[in-house]
């Protein structure tokens, strides 16, 4: 993995987790939070939307994409499990 696949990584999983948290009224998490959210919504996507039947694409914008439904998943999640 090159460095800049890394930064891109980062970026992409920054935007995602940001839009996720504007999305479900959070207001974000923290710039490290937000790439943490939108890593962890990217992979989480990648599982549930082939499952599902769903294809959003492939570029930057696909990947921004992603992370923010997987990581609006895991918000959701997280806030169910919480509220028990």
């Amino acid at each position: 993995m090159t460095a800049q696949s890394i930064i891109v990584i980062l970026i992409v999983g920054a935007i995602g987790g940001w839009l996720a948290g504007l999305i479900m009224k959070g207001g974000g998490f923290g710039l490290l939070g937000n790439i943490v959210m939108g890593i962890v919504g990217a992979f989480v996507a990648g599982l549930v939307l082939p499952a599902i039947g769903l294809n959003i694409g492939g570029g930057l914008l696909g990947a921004i994409v992603n992370a923010t439904i997987g990581a609006v998943i895991v918000i959701f999640l997280i806030r169910l499990v919480k509220r028990v």
